[in-house]
């Protein structure tokens, strides 16, 4: 197979300022925005929030990531690492009310050398699993194949968060609070 069809995937290939307004760290200006639904923030708590992942290595990835601005992950203070560290909860029990997943991987890429693309914002990556999900297309052709939109999975996430005890949905375009 050469071609892989992705038609939703061409907005962000073709927007012509790639993030012209982020000035310095995306992670800590989306959340400043009012655009939740746009930028793809399902859920927030008072020190971190929860962003659906603009490159999703299966439907659901998400990044759990604290307001705090650093790389460092000794350096959280011990109530933001506490909130983070929830939500994180938070997100698997969304997830599995949402997507119903077989499992998680989990997991941080601190340094630059470990391999993520945001090296200084330190965030969460939860990316669900099915028995199965891997297939020929990673290994023999460095390609995922993701079957559904990101619309899509932001609304059943969304919703899943919604309906968590101690939840609250300000308005339908806009992340989930958490108390």
């Amino acid at each position: 197979m050469e071609q892989v069809f992705a038609p939703w995937r061409i907005e962000w290939i073709r927007r012509e300022d790639k993030n012209a307004e982020i000035e310095d760290c995306v992670f800590c200006e989306l959340p400043e925005q009012d655009t939740d639904r746009e930028n793809l923030i399902v859920a927030r708590s008072d020190h971190a929030f929860v962003m659906l992942n603009n490159y999703p290595y299966n439907p659901g990835h998400t990044m759990v990531i604290p307001h705090a601005h650093t790389g460092e992950y000794a350096a959280l203070e011990d109530e933001i690492l506490l909130d983070h560290a929830r939500l994180k909860q938070r997100t698997f029990d969304a997830l599995e009310a949402a997507l119903e997943p077989d499992g998680f991987n989990a997991g941080l890429n601190l340094g630059n050398g470990a391999g993520g693309s945001i090296d200084d914002h330190l965030h969460t990556h939860v990316v669900p699993r099915w028995q199965g999900d891997t297939n020929f297309m990673p290994v023999l052709s460095d390609t995922t194949v993701i079957v559904e939109a990101l619309e899509a999975t932001y609304e059943h996430v969304h919703e899943a968060f919604a309906t968590q005890e101690g939840t609250t949905v300000p308005d339908a375009d806009s992340a989930v609070v958490i108390e």
